[in-house]
């Protein structure tokens, strides 16, 4: 015989206040108009009496929920463990879990006492919760656990009622996806006509009032949560996890530190660039959470969780842990409800919650981005209401853009180029993918880039570390040498930051200069003296480190040139992205509104409309536009802003610096340094002179699969003034007698194509990354993406102060944007 899933609990707990309430004794009440009925002393006496009794009959039949605040006037006991349960009547003490749910003194002490039946199975509880919990193991926390009947919602679209379940039935993600209401087990049939007519429990309308959280005793402690495997080194409970319901060995709590450290859970199927979770004892990780504390832009959006952020934290854990299992797919409420398996009422809340958390998540950039197939907007419908301008279709407008239209907000995106991408540009003429841009991704658990790729099922190429010095001539460097010079330099740049704790902004210096007063003090006192290649590795170094700036370092800051450092960053695998960066930002922007070659000349912000106009005397409209142009053109005024920009604003533009990198690129015959180099991806050239320094530091083999023949080079630092003025042809003949001195005993066959790039001629960005110049701050960073009033925005990578002068660094400043405008 088939069994119900509906407890009879919903009826019992739906009419036993009403039953209650009839049977109150009505107070007494005198007649108007009347005279008081005469009686002897004795019969009044008598009455007196009979009515005290039956008071005191009502008080032992019924009892309140001693909790302050409890909505329950007559609680009903849930377990019904002992034979003597008080069901919904009389019991010494009720103990409360929740405005709804309580459990009377008899089903206390079956557990609870050792001679009673139920000891044991609380008894063996409470070994597993210590063993794998923090918390205490009390009797509450058993029937929160282990007693309360679940809630599950019916899956109707017209429906949508909540019912409580019959004790014995346990509740999946698969039986919370396919519920419907008087679903039997095993069998989808219905109960009678039309089981979802039946009334809702009273009680779940409390639920949803914002005070109900307020009264519960106890935070919902997930079971088989999709951040389990995630967080198997942290205690459950800590996590918004049940001790009791983990399948994972939480052995690696007794763990020692140091190797907890290190210790990373291995996830089936997930890419191992997704750690969305810092391990206990890590730190310093970019776009990184502690499942076990709220960050302060979380503690801001639901400051009703500061003071206990378990439900907080179990639901934002268990939404993270989704994404990350399957970032294809859009992350739904409908896709995570399902996996909240908790007992009780709480459950309900949790779903209700679960809602608002997914949305927040979503907002901020979290969950829910990169390169998705949206059928319908991410976010509800107040978040609608606006219209956008995007000017400048990169990385960072694109990202923005997208992100906006995702969430259901009208945006068009303005770029005065012929195509989109901005400083991201791939090269395929030579028979392989070649950015003229960034191509190189700088640490990748975590990366966006990372995640577009995985969702693309793109492969990037992960860099070796073998970096051979070869020395004009065509001798290979000893890497003694090599490492010898790597520790002084590092040695120096250590002697700069300690230099700068000291100093204030107005008592900056170039970058360069502290570094050669730093070595020449270091030669004077040591004594010691460099070789003449000792000399030229440094150099080679030095050249590394412009190539880093982006700018010879007669103008970089030495107090802030590497800001950025002091915040978390992206480590990893630094990869190369053979299939250009070019393969995500085109993606990005399919199906945006994007209209090219459509160079803006002003911003009109000065009334509640925004209005945009175009050098070819065109003009737009919106309420909130973000520029994303480079910093060059922000320096240059290349857009006039009306009122003019604020004059802090104005400021840090000016206080950070246009830097500038040419590339080279150089197709051959066949592959002629394979021989020399043996597989390495990359080899040094050492300067002969530092005059010299920056031309063709480093060079590239652009196809690690060794089928094309394709180098690429840089020009970093005063090299870049240097061959400004050149031809193509000359920096190629540069570049090609550099190959044959590193490659002296052996031909260096004539090339087949090449490509320049020129930068700083490009009329729309004039320069290839931002640097902190001598006097200025990374603040400036902060200051220029801020927003005037709430109508104009700022991205791009000199917007990003965590994130600069990286592809990453743009995009994230796009979805920091969008986040921004979405929640104005």
């Amino acid at each position: 015989m088939k069994t119900s899933m509906h407890s009879d609990a919903d009826c019992v707990n739906t009419m036993s206040t009403v039953r209650a309430r009839a049977k109150k004794k009505p107070a007494a009440v005198e007649l108007p108009g009347d005279q008081p009925l005469r009686s002897s002393g004795r019969q009044a006496k008598r009455k007196a009496t009979e009515t005290e009794e039956e008071e005191d009959i009502s008080e032992k039949k019924y009892r309140k929920c001693e909790k302050a605040g409890c909505t329950a006037t007559y609680p009903v006991c849930f377990a019904s463990a002992s034979e003597r349960c008080a069901k919904n009547g009389y019991t010494s003490r009720w103990y409360h879990l929740s405005c709804g749910e309580h459990f009377c003194n008899e089903c206390f002490d079956h557990y609870y006492r050792s001679h009673k039946d139920g000891y044991e199975k609380y008894a063996s509880w409470k070994r597993i919760w210590t063993g794998n919990g923090k918390s205490e193991p009390s009797l509450k926390a058993f029937m929160a656990d282990q007693q309360l009947p679940y809630w599950v919602q019916c899956t109707k679209s017209d429906c949508g009622k909540w019912r409580q379940l019959t004790k014995e039935i346990q509740i999946t993600s698969t039986l919370a996806t396919t519920y419907r209401c008087g679903m039997k087990l095993n069998n989808v049939k219905s109960e009678g006509p039309d089981q979802c007519c039946q009334p809702e429990d009273m009680r779940v309308a409390e639920v949803i009032d914002s005070w109900w959280h307020s009264m519960l005793i106890l935070p919902p402690l997930l079971k088989d949560s999709p951040a389990d495997p995630f967080l198997a080194a942290y205690y459950p409970d800590c996590v918004g996890m049940s001790p009791s319901g983990s399948p994972c060995s939480h052995s690696i709590h007794n763990m020692k530190a140091e190797h907890c450290k290190t210790f990373q859970p291995q996830i089936a199927g997930l890419s191992p660039y997704f750690q969305p979770f810092y391990q206990p004892n890590e730190c310093g990780k970019a776009l990184c959470v502690r499942p076990d504390v709220m960050e302060l832009d979380e503690l801001y959006e639901f400051p009703e969780y500061s003071r206990d952020p378990t439900m907080y934290l179990a639901l934002r854990n268990l939404i993270l842990a989704s994404w990350h299992r399957d970032c294809k797919e859009v992350l739904t409420p409908q896709k995570c409800a399902p996996h909240i398996i908790v007992r009780g009422l709480v459950r309900v809340r949790c779903v209700q919650e679960m809602e608002r958390v997914l949305y927040f998540m979503t907002r901020k950039g979290l969950v829910n981005t990169g390169i998705l197939n949206v059928q319908q907007p991410l976010l509800p419908k107040e978040y609608h209401n606006k219209s956008v301008i995007v000017i400048g279709a990169g990385p960072s407008g694109l990202a923005a853009a997208r992100q906006l239209q995702n969430f259901g907000i009208q945006v068009i995106v303005l770029e005065a180029r012929d195509r989109i991408g901005g400083r991201v540009w791939d090269d395929t003429s030579l028979g392989v993918t070649v950015g003229r841009g960034a191509q190189i991704v700088n640490g990748c658990i975590n990366n966006p880039i990372g995640l577009m790729c995985e969702q693309l099922g793109i492969k990037m190429h992960k860099l070796g570390e073998r970096c051979d010095l070869i020395q004009e001539g065509g001798r290979v460097t000893d890497p003694t040498i090599d490492k010898r010079m790597d520790f002084h330099f590092n040695a120096i740049l250590d002697v700069v930051a300690e230099w700068r704790k000291v100093k204030t902004q107005h008592q900056d210096v170039p970058l360069g200069e502290k570094i050669q007063e730093i070595y020449k003090d270091f030669i004077h006192e040591s004594g010691i003296q460099f070789s003449d290649l000792e000399e030229k590795v440094l150099q080679f170094h030095l050249s590394n480190l412009e190539y880093a700036c982006g700018s010879n370092l007669k103008q970089v800051s030495a107090r802030s040139w590497d800001h950025n450092e002091f915040f978390a960053q992206f480590t990893g695998d630094h990869t190369l992205f053979n299939a250009g960066y070019s393969s995500v930002i085109n993606k990005l922007g399919d199906g945006l509104d994007i209209c090219l070659k459509t160079p803006i000349q002003s911003i009109d912000y000065s009334g509640d409309e925004i209005k945009v106009a175009t050098s070819n005397g065109s003009q737009w409209t919106a309420q909130k536009v973000l520029v994303t142009v480079p910093l060059a053109l922000l320096q240059k005024n290349v857009i006039q802003f009306n009122p003019p920009l604020p004059e802090r604003k104005l400021k840090a533009i000016h206080s950070l610096g246009p830097g500038i990198i040419e590339k080279i690129a150089l197709q051959f015959p066949y592959r002629f340094w394979d021989g020399k180099i043996q597989g390495a991806d990359f080899f040094g050239h050492i300067p002969p002179s530092s005059d010299k320094r920056g031309l063709f530091g480093v060079f590239y083999d652009m196809d690690p699969q060794g089928k094309q023949s394709v180098l690429m080079s840089v020009i970093t630092g005063d090299a870049v003034s240097f061959i400004r003025d050149l031809e193509d042809k000359q920096v190629v003949d540069m570049c090609m007698n550099v190959l044959r001195e590193l490659f002296k005993e052996q031909e260096v066959p004539e090339l087949i194509k090449y490509f320049v790039t020129r930068w700083s001629k490009d009329t729309w960005s004039q320069m290839a990354y931002s640097f902190v110049k001598t006097g200025g701050s990374g603040e400036a960073y902060d200051i220029i993406a801020e927003e005037v009033q709430g109508k104009v925005f700022f991205a791009g990578e000199a917007t990003n102060r965590h994130f600069p002068q990286t592809v990453t660094g743009a995009y994230l400043s796009g979805i920091r944007e969008a986040s921004k405008i979405a929640a104005l």
